[in-house]
Protein backbone atom coordinates (compact mmCIF):
# COMPACT_ATOMS: atom_id res chain seq x y z
CA UNK A 1 0.00 0.00 0.00
CA UNK A 2 1.32 3.43 -0.95
CA UNK A 3 2.07 5.52 2.14
CA UNK A 4 3.65 8.55 0.46
CA UNK A 5 3.98 10.09 -2.99
CA UNK A 6 7.34 11.51 -4.09
CA UNK A 7 7.65 14.26 -6.69
CA UNK A 8 10.71 15.38 -8.57
CA UNK A 9 10.45 19.13 -9.20
CA UNK A 10 12.24 20.16 -12.41
CA UNK A 11 10.10 19.30 -15.45
CA UNK A 12 7.51 17.72 -13.16
CA UNK A 13 6.21 20.65 -11.11
CA UNK A 14 8.17 23.47 -12.77
CA UNK A 15 9.56 23.52 -16.29
CA UNK A 16 13.36 23.64 -16.33
CA UNK A 17 14.66 24.48 -19.80
CA UNK A 18 17.90 26.53 -19.79
CA UNK A 19 18.55 25.88 -23.47
CA UNK A 20 15.13 27.27 -24.36
CA UNK A 21 15.86 30.38 -22.32
CA UNK A 22 19.16 31.03 -24.07
CA UNK A 23 17.68 30.29 -27.49
CA UNK A 24 15.39 33.27 -26.91
CA UNK A 25 18.42 35.48 -26.24
CA UNK A 26 20.83 34.52 -29.02
CA UNK A 27 20.95 32.61 -32.29
CA UNK A 28 20.69 28.90 -31.67
CA UNK A 29 24.07 28.17 -33.26
CA UNK A 30 25.69 30.65 -30.87
CA UNK A 31 23.93 29.10 -27.90
CA UNK A 32 25.08 25.63 -28.97
CA UNK A 33 28.64 26.92 -29.24
CA UNK A 34 28.45 28.36 -25.73
CA UNK A 35 27.08 25.13 -24.24
CA UNK A 36 29.77 23.15 -26.07
CA UNK A 37 32.53 25.34 -24.63
CA UNK A 38 31.09 26.02 -21.17
CA UNK A 39 29.76 22.99 -19.28
CA UNK A 40 26.87 24.82 -17.68
CA UNK A 41 25.14 21.65 -16.59
CA UNK A 42 28.28 20.53 -14.71
CA UNK A 43 28.29 23.96 -13.05
CA UNK A 44 24.68 23.45 -12.05
CA UNK A 45 25.44 19.96 -10.76
CA UNK A 46 27.91 21.54 -8.31
CA UNK A 47 25.15 23.87 -7.08
CA UNK A 48 22.78 20.92 -6.75
CA UNK A 49 25.37 19.23 -4.49
CA UNK A 50 25.43 22.26 -2.21
CA UNK A 51 27.86 24.77 -3.73
CA UNK A 52 26.92 28.47 -3.33
CA UNK A 53 24.42 29.63 -5.94
CA UNK A 54 25.73 33.03 -7.02
CA UNK A 55 29.42 32.54 -6.27
CA UNK A 56 29.63 29.25 -8.19
CA UNK A 57 28.06 30.79 -11.30
CA UNK A 58 30.05 34.02 -11.16
CA UNK A 59 33.31 32.13 -10.62
CA UNK A 60 32.48 29.85 -13.56
CA UNK A 61 31.71 32.89 -15.71
CA UNK A 62 35.19 34.31 -15.07
CA UNK A 63 36.75 31.25 -16.68
CA UNK A 64 35.11 32.12 -19.99
CA UNK A 65 35.45 35.87 -20.68
CA UNK A 66 33.81 35.51 -24.09
CA UNK A 67 30.63 34.20 -22.44
CA UNK A 68 30.90 35.91 -19.04
CA UNK A 69 27.73 38.01 -19.22
CA UNK A 70 25.65 35.15 -20.59
CA UNK A 71 26.88 32.69 -17.97
CA UNK A 72 26.06 35.14 -15.18
CA UNK A 73 22.44 35.10 -16.39
CA UNK A 74 22.21 31.54 -15.06
CA UNK A 75 22.02 33.28 -11.71
CA UNK A 76 20.65 36.72 -12.52
CA UNK A 77 17.78 35.51 -14.70
CA UNK A 78 17.43 32.05 -13.20
CA UNK A 79 13.70 32.14 -12.54
CA UNK A 80 13.05 32.59 -16.26
CA UNK A 81 14.80 29.28 -16.88
CA UNK A 82 12.70 27.63 -14.18
CA UNK A 83 9.32 28.56 -15.61
CA UNK A 84 6.48 28.27 -16.13
CA UNK A 85 5.04 26.17 -13.37
CA UNK A 86 3.24 22.97 -14.39
CA UNK A 87 -0.11 23.82 -12.89
CA UNK A 88 -1.85 20.47 -13.16
CA UNK A 89 1.02 18.75 -11.38
CA UNK A 90 0.78 21.32 -8.62
CA UNK A 91 -2.97 20.63 -8.36
CA UNK A 92 -2.27 16.91 -8.09
CA UNK A 93 0.13 17.57 -5.22
CA UNK A 94 -2.50 19.65 -3.43
CA UNK A 95 -5.21 17.05 -4.08
CA UNK A 96 -3.12 14.28 -2.54
CA UNK A 97 -2.40 16.36 0.54
CA UNK A 98 -6.07 17.31 0.86
CA UNK A 99 -6.77 13.57 1.27
CA UNK A 100 -4.09 13.26 3.95
CA UNK A 101 -1.60 11.49 1.69
CA UNK A 102 1.94 12.69 2.47
CA UNK A 103 3.84 14.23 -0.44
CA UNK A 104 7.63 14.40 -0.41
CA UNK A 105 10.05 16.11 -2.76
CA UNK A 106 13.15 14.32 -4.05
CA UNK A 107 14.93 16.86 -6.16
CA UNK A 108 18.30 17.88 -7.53
CA UNK A 109 18.18 21.51 -6.47
CA UNK A 110 20.66 23.94 -4.92
CA UNK A 111 20.26 25.61 -1.55
CA UNK A 112 20.21 29.20 -2.78
CA UNK A 113 18.37 28.43 -5.99
CA UNK A 114 15.63 26.60 -4.05
CA UNK A 115 15.18 29.47 -1.64
CA UNK A 116 15.00 31.84 -4.61
CA UNK A 117 12.46 29.66 -6.43
CA UNK A 118 10.26 29.37 -3.35
CA UNK A 119 9.66 33.11 -3.47
CA UNK A 120 7.92 32.61 -6.82
CA UNK A 121 6.44 29.15 -6.22
CA UNK A 122 4.94 28.98 -2.71
CA UNK A 123 4.07 25.29 -3.09
CA UNK A 124 7.79 24.54 -2.67
CA UNK A 125 7.32 25.21 1.05
CA UNK A 126 4.31 22.90 1.29
CA UNK A 127 5.79 19.41 0.96
CA UNK A 128 5.28 17.15 3.94
CA UNK A 129 8.98 16.27 3.76
CA UNK A 130 11.74 17.91 1.70
CA UNK A 131 14.62 15.92 0.22
CA UNK A 132 16.70 18.57 -1.55
CA UNK A 133 20.06 17.50 -2.90
CA UNK A 134 21.83 20.74 -2.03
CA UNK A 135 21.12 20.16 1.66
CA UNK A 136 21.90 16.45 1.43
CA UNK A 137 25.22 16.74 -0.43
CA UNK A 138 24.31 14.10 -2.99
CA UNK A 139 22.24 14.09 -6.18
CA UNK A 140 20.05 11.62 -8.04
CA UNK A 141 20.62 9.04 -9.38
CA UNK A 142 23.20 8.21 -6.68
CA UNK A 143 21.63 5.46 -4.54
CA UNK A 144 22.70 7.27 -1.37
CA UNK A 145 19.99 9.95 -1.72
CA UNK A 146 17.30 7.26 -2.00
CA UNK A 147 18.72 5.48 1.04
CA UNK A 148 18.65 8.74 2.98
CA UNK A 149 14.97 9.26 2.16
CA UNK A 150 14.10 5.75 3.33
CA UNK A 151 16.13 6.13 6.52
CA UNK A 152 14.54 9.45 7.41
CA UNK A 153 10.94 8.43 6.65
CA UNK A 154 10.96 4.79 7.69
CA UNK A 155 9.22 3.98 4.40
CA UNK A 156 10.49 1.73 1.62
CA UNK A 157 9.55 -0.40 -1.37
CA UNK A 158 5.93 -0.27 -2.49
CA UNK A 159 5.07 2.10 0.35
CA UNK A 160 6.49 4.79 -1.96
CA UNK A 161 5.53 5.94 -5.45
CA UNK A 162 7.93 8.29 -7.22
CA UNK A 163 7.64 10.34 -10.39
CA UNK A 164 10.61 11.86 -12.22
CA UNK A 165 11.21 12.95 -15.82
CA UNK A 166 14.60 11.23 -16.06
CA UNK A 167 14.85 7.52 -16.77
CA UNK A 168 18.15 7.18 -14.86
CA UNK A 169 16.55 8.54 -11.69
CA UNK A 170 13.62 6.17 -12.12
CA UNK A 171 15.98 3.24 -12.69
CA UNK A 172 17.67 3.74 -9.33
CA UNK A 173 14.30 3.97 -7.59
CA UNK A 174 13.45 0.59 -9.16
CA UNK A 175 16.44 -0.98 -7.45
CA UNK A 176 14.88 0.00 -4.13
CA UNK A 177 11.55 -1.56 -5.07
CA UNK A 178 9.70 1.74 -5.22
CA UNK A 179 6.68 2.15 -7.45
CA UNK A 180 7.64 4.58 -10.19
CA UNK A 181 6.22 6.68 -12.99
CA UNK A 182 8.36 8.21 -15.74
CA UNK A 183 6.88 11.69 -16.02
CA UNK A 184 6.06 12.68 -19.60
CA UNK A 185 3.30 15.12 -18.72
CA UNK A 186 0.75 15.70 -15.96
CA UNK A 187 -2.05 13.81 -17.71
CA UNK A 188 -0.19 10.51 -17.55
CA UNK A 189 0.77 11.12 -13.93
CA UNK A 190 -2.83 11.91 -13.04
CA UNK A 191 -3.96 8.64 -14.64
CA UNK A 192 -1.36 6.70 -12.67
CA UNK A 193 -2.51 8.24 -9.39
CA UNK A 194 -6.09 7.30 -10.28
CA UNK A 195 -5.04 3.75 -11.21
CA UNK A 196 -3.23 3.42 -7.88
CA UNK A 197 -6.45 4.39 -6.08
CA UNK A 198 -4.88 7.50 -4.59
CA UNK A 199 -7.17 10.00 -6.33
CA UNK A 200 -10.53 9.84 -8.02
CA UNK A 201 -10.98 11.22 -11.53
CA UNK A 202 -12.64 14.30 -10.08
CA UNK A 203 -9.86 14.83 -7.56
CA UNK A 204 -7.22 14.48 -10.28
CA UNK A 205 -8.86 16.90 -12.70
Amino acid sequence: MVEAVIFDIGNVLIEWQPERYYDALMPRAEREAMFAEVDLHAMNDNIDRGAPFRDTIYDWAERYPKWRDKVRLWHDDWIKMASPGIERSQRLMAALQAKGIPVFSLTNFGIGSYDHAAQFYPFLRQFDRDFISGHMGVTKPDPKIYQMLESETGLSGHQLIFTDDRADNIATAHTFGWKTHLFEGPDGWAKRLIDEGLLSEAEAA
